[in-house]
This record gives structure tokens, sequence and C-alpha cells, in this order.
């Protein structure tokens, strides 16, 4: 996935906390450990995209293995970003922040040492877990150590940072793996966390909430149950090119798992980790699917778009990361523009373009692998992509936090960015048989995808301009306005 992106998506995470700010005697190194924590993870989920082919190479790994690459580490972030935060209310922002950290660190090595793929998928489910840790409560650290003004200024700061990470770690990551090998991407992130741990047990300030209800365990284990049995069975499904018996009966056990967690956070009430009565709000079961659906394309694009100019156009990694460069850059260049001016006109209009918008885009990708250079195929679609992305990821967050009461803006946003890391989950699950092919069937793959890909983000465009409400202010709407 994308940081840049993400960074947008997440930023409400940090926005919506209510406490009252900390009073903290370095607010500069503060958010310096809070940007190198969230950085491990943003350079790291971009720059394994552009190394698949080499690892794949390395480790004889088919199509199947390489979407598990991307989603072993998607899968337990999607599942347990909510409980992590949680976890840091609970237990200490600040304790888990350097937990979540060490523990990255660790799975970098078992990564950056794995024998064999079962090791390096082993690694990545831990770097999984690790970032559901620390992403959520680096940004409520956030939330807690700045006041109004301040904490939009800091939170800006650490989406520019993450923009920056997001456009420069494949570049970095690509010359890793064209000169010493695709192993050393994971070692690039152990003097990050090693910073990150010192600041942060030398500057955070210690904190504790134990009156805070105990953590939703339950629900936690059969989302994560649910989505990994659905995750297995789409990609063992893409590969074989259909269900069969085994992965037919694995996905009715996900989906089943999934209803349990309904039923569980159902019974949990206001205590649950996904509360249904976020549900209420109509503009938010939008934002909710358009999210699922827009971050869907675009995270099957940016796992696919490098593996095809590596396998197909012969571009060398560092090419390859290079190829994406317009993405990180028009986001971050634009989206505070597309922020204002969806605080003026409403969301709702900006949101149905920009997918419209990255529709267009995956269609000028079917051209990617084909005749001409850079510039004549794999430009313009990342370009028109980047663009209908940048008219989103801004308003998105605005409407997210609008679109339910003040009590519950903290758990609806780390909903949403959980639900964008489950779009892309899914995609790179369906995206298992473009990775598996090879000459001119792999273009034809690649193509089908895109088709899909934009009519993903046709869907989501249409959803936000049925649900979504026009105006930006806070309300809990159950129907049409």
């Amino acid at each position: 996935m994308n940081a840049p992106a993400h960074t947008d998506c997440d930023r409400a995470l940090a926005m919506a906390k209510p406490d009252r700010p900390a009073n903290v005697d370095h607010p500069g190194l503060v958010l310096a450990t809070t940007i190198l924590a969230s950085s491990l993870a943003f350079i790291d989920g971009s720059v394994v995209n552009v190394g698949l082919p080499a690892i794949g190479r390395s480790l004889d790994a088919g199509g199947d293995g390489l979407s598990w690459v991307v989603n072993a580490y998607l899968l337990p972030l999607s599942a347990l970003l909510l409980i992590g935060g949680a976890a840091g209310d609970l237990h200490g922002r600040r304790r888990l922040l350097v937990l979540g950290v060490a523990l990255f660190a660790f799975a970098s090595i078992v990564c950056s040492l794995a024998p064999s793929l079962g090791w390096l998928l082993a690694g990545r489910g831990l770097q999984g877990v690790s970032a559901a840790m620390l992403m959520p409560n680096s940004l409520a650290i956030i939330g807690a150590s700045f006041a109004d003004e301040a904490r939009g200024r800091a939170v800006g700061i650490w989406a520019a940072v993450g923009a920056a990470a997001g456009a420069i770690g494949p570049l970095i990551g690509g010359w890793l793996i064209d000169t010493i090998g695709w192993r050393a991407i994971f070692f690039v992130n152990l003097p990050l966390a090693t910073a990150a741990i010192v600041l942060a047990l030398r500057y955070v300030p210690r904190d504790t909430h134990e009156d805070r209800p105990p953590l939703d365990w339950p629900g936690a284990m059969l989302a994560a149950g649910g989505l990994g049995a659905i995750t297995w069975s789409l990609t063992a499904a893409s590969i074989a090119t259909g269900l069969n018996g085994m992965t037919g009966a694995v996905l009715i056990v996900g989906i089943g798992l999934l209803a349990a967690f309904l039923f569980v956070e159902n019974r949990k009430g206001y205590s649950a980790m996904m509360p249904l009565a976020l549900f209420v709000s109509r503009s938010f079961v939008g934002l909710t699917l358009l999210t699922l659906l827009l971050y869907g394309a675009l995270g099957g694009l940016l796992v696919l778009v490098p593996f095809v100019l590596i396998e197909a156009s012969g571009y060398s990694a560092i090419q390859a990361g290079a190829a994406l460069l317009p993405l990180p850059v028009t986001i971050a260049l634009t989206s505070a523009q597309m922020g204002k001016l969806a605080t003026r006109i409403g969301p709702r209009l900006p949101l149905s373009i920009g997918p419209i918008v990255v529709a267009v885009g995956c269609l000028l990708a079917m051209r990617i692998g084909g005749p001409g250079n850079y510039w004549t195929t794999t430009f313009p679609a990342v370009l028109v992509i980047a663009i209908g992305m940048a008219a989103a990821v801004a308003p998105l967050t605005t409407a997210v936090l609008a679109s339910v009461d003040q009590k519950h803006t903290g758990v609806a946003s780390g909903l949403n960015s959980a639900v964008a890391r489950t779009g892309g989950l899914i995609a790179t699950a369906v995206a298992g048989a473009v990775l598996a092919a090879r000459g001119a069937e792999l273009l034809t793959m690649f193509r089908a995808a895109a088709v899909v890909g934009s009519l993903t983000a046709v869907a989501a465009g249409i959803i936000a301009f049925v649900l979504v409400r026009t105006s930006a202010n806070r309300q809990t709407d159950t129907g049409p306005r």
C-alpha cells in the first residue's frame, strides 16, 4: 500500500483524540519519535511491492506465495489495528509504541534472514502485528501531546514526512535490491527502530488509563480468523482460477467467523472493538464501503504495476520504484488544497469524482507493458490515478470525522483506517493469479485486473454520490437528506 494515501486516511486517528493534551517538555522530539515509528510501517509497506520479483526468484515462490508476502503483513494489521489502539489506551501508549517498534525490528531480522518462504511469511506476520501496535499509538501520542492548531500542524508534519517516506522508500529499496539484494530492505528498519525506541523512552511521557474497559479479544480473534480464512480462500481460488471444495469450505468458514464477529460486537455494544451503532449513520456506511473499494483498487495496482514493469518490461527494481513516484508526489502536493475545497463545498462531490478519475487511470494502466516508453504508457496512468486519489483522500478524513458523533470519532477513524488495509488485503489475494502468470499471459491477466480495478473505483464513486451527505456537519443520519 501507498504511504501518502494512508497518511491522510490515518491522520483522523490523531485529530479525533478528545483527550486533554498532556504537558510535554520536548514536543518536537515527541513528534520525531512518532514519525520514526510510523515510517517503519509506511516504508516497509511500499518497498516490499518492488521486491516481489526478486523474492519470488530467490525463494522459489509462486503467485500465491507472493500474494502472502504482502497479505501476511496486511492481515494482522487490518484485524488488530483497533485493538492495538485500545491496548495503548488501557496499558499506556508509550509502552505499546516501544513494544511495537521492538517487535517490528525483531520481525525485520526474521525477514532478512529467512531461509525459506515460510520463515519470510512468519516475519511478515510479526511485522503486521507490531505495526498494529505502533501505528495507532504513534498517532494517539500526537493527539494527546498537542492541542488545537499545534495538533493540526503536528499531524500535517507527520503526514508530510509519511508522504516523503512513501516517495523515497521504493527508490531506496529498489537501489538496495539491485545492488545488495532483497534482504537488505528489511535491515534498513533496524536503525530507524533503534532511534524511535531511544527517543520514546527519553522524551515521551508515561501514560496509562486503568479505568478503560477490557480489550475486545473475542472480537479481534474472530475478525482475524475470518479475514485470514477469506484471504487464503481468495488467494488459492485466484491461482486455481476458481473455487474448489477446499477453498469453498474455507471461504464459508471465513464468512461464518465474520458473522460471529458481528454477533459478538452487537452483544458488547459500545465496548466492542467495532460498535455497530456507528452504522446508524448512512454517511458512515457509504464512507466505509467507499474506502474498502477505492483502497482495494489502489492496493491491487500498487502490487501489480511494479511486478509487471520488472517482469514484462525489463525494468530494474529502482526503475520500477521510480515509476510510481508521481503518485505520492501528487497526493502530497495537493491533498491540503483538496481538504480545504472539501470543507468549502462538502465532501460528497470530491468523493464521487475522485474515484471516477481513478477508474480512468486504471483503464490507462492497461497500456503498461505494451509498446511505448514510460512517458507514453506508465506515467499517464499513474498520474491520473494520483489526481483521483488526491481528490478523495483528504475529504475522506474530514467526512469520516463528520459522519458520527463526537464520542465515536476515535473508533470511527480507526475503523476506516483498518478498512482501507482490508481493501488492499482482499485485492492482493485476488491478484495472486496475475503474480503467478508469465509472458503474454501476465499482460492479459494484468489488463483484466486493471478493468476490475476500474469497475471497483466506479462503484466507490457511485456509493459516495448516493450515500454521503453534501454537508460536512457532524450528524447521525439514518436516511436520505
